[in-house]
Formats: C-alpha cells, sequence, structure tokens
C-alpha cells in the first residue's frame, strides 16, 4: 500500500501553496473552510442521473450533440465506482517513490477507441476567465490515471459547464450549456506529482507569502 495517496484535489494545493500541503497530507492539518453550499452536489447528481438516461441509448445529450467528438462511455457498472473516490480503480501509482493518485471522475468520452475525460461544471454565471487557470491539473491527472490503467487518452478533455438562463412556470430552471474543449498533457501531471512527493518527504517549507492562509497564520 502506497505511503502517500493523492488526488488532483490535493496536487491544486500542492500548486497552490506546498506548505499548506505538507500541512494537509504529513499532518492532517486542513485548511480552515466555511459552509459548503450543497446545490452544487444536488447539480451534479441530477446531471449525472440525465446522461446516464442518453446513455443507456447510445445517444449524447441534444445540448451537446455535434459539439463534442465520440459516445459516452457506455458501460455504466464501470463508470458508478469511477465516479465514487472511495470505490475507485482509476489509480496510478509510482512505486519507487510509495505514492499513488487517484480521483473520481464525473464522465468519459470515447473517440475511435480514445478515451476523453468529461467533467461537468455548474455557475452562477457565464465563463468569463480561462477555465485552464483552475482545472488544468485535474484534467491532466484524469488523463495520467486513465493511461496507466490501460484506456488510452486523445490529449484533450472536456468541461461541460451549465449556467442558469431563467426560471419559468412551475419551478422549472432553464440552462445555457457549453462544452469546452481543454489540452491535457499527462507528463506535466506526472512532473507534478514527483514534485508534490518529493515536498512531502522533505522538512516544512517556510510561510508563503502569496497564501492567505499561511498569512493569517502568521498574524493570527
Amino acid at each position: 500500500m502506497a505511503r502517500y495517496k493523492l488526488s488532483p484535489s490535493t496536487l491544486n494545493l500542492f500548486i497552490e501553496c506546498p506548505r499548506c500541503f505538507w500541512l494537509h497530507i504529513n499532518k492532517g492539518i486542513k485548511r480552515p473552510r466555511g459552509i459548503f453550499p450543497s446545490l452544487p452536489g444536488g447539480m451534479d447528481t441530477a446531471i449525472k442521473k440525465y446522461f446516464d438516461k442518453y446513455r443507456v441509448k447510445g445517444l449524447l445529450p441534444p445540448e451537446i450533440d455535434g459539439r463534442v467528438d465520440g459516445k459516452l462511455f457506455d458501460d455504466i457498472k464501470i463508470l458508478e465506482k469511477w465516479r465514487d473516490w472511495r470505490s475507485t480503480d482509476l489509480c496510478y501509482e509510482d512505486k519507487t517513490l510509495n505514492a499513488s493518485l487517484s480521483g473520481a471522475l464525473d464522465d468519459c468520452i470515447v473517440d475511435n477507441g480514445y478515451y476523453v475525460p468529461l467533467d461537468y461544471k455548474t455557475r452562477g454565471y457565464e465563463l468569463k476567465a480561462d477555465p485552464r487557470t483552475y482545472y488544468q491539473n485535474q484534467l491532466d491527472c484524469y488523463c495520467l490515471i486513465l493511461e496507466s490503467k490501460g484506456y488510452k487518452t486523445k490529449g484533450i478533455s472536456y468541461l461541460i459547464y451549465y449556467y442558469p438562463k431563467e426560471v419559468r412556470e412551475e419551478g422549472i430552471v432553464e440552462f445555457f450549456v457549453e462544452p469546452i474543449m481543454i489540452e491535457t498533457n499527462i507528463e506535466t501531471a506526472r512532473e507534478t506529482f514527483e514534485k508534490a512527493v518529493k515536498v512531502l518527504n522533505g522538512s516544512l517549507s517556510d510561510s508563503s507569502s502569496e497564501c492567505e492562509y499561511c498569512n493569517w497564520e502568521r498574524v493570527k
């Protein structure tokens, strides 16, 4: 069993602040967090059920049909395992480093034998910033994990954005749906993973002037 079990989200923490990452993994000291809204989780579940209705028909939902290449991964039993971080067998392991990387995958597109990660995102408004700023590492990691389990990837992934358009009678909310293709690089994910493990095996670094949590701790 690997000494360090990492995920795309913990690697995001490493990218943001190696010190906070070291404390989180090695000491179990987590950043303080506020109340987490339940609506995004509820939307995520509803979208998965919606996609699954089309999956059993061998179709893409009409909102993305013609805008995304390929078809939905059709083995729903395997997908259900992948969607749950507690049961997923999608895992990249480096025995030399005694560390592993795993994560829960929302969905997957299959295009001519290639596997393309697909992730649902809900927002309150139209996307204006470059999504790679927030999700590049996550998507790179998904491709690395898929490749490590024998699922050949294509160097791309999709984000499917949902944001509200209007509310109609009987509580019906209409959403804009925007699929965005992101190029991925598994070597970047591997390098980030290796650098993160190296930090974990070292001593605690100094506080970062750019980390609001480190600054909060320093002036507390």
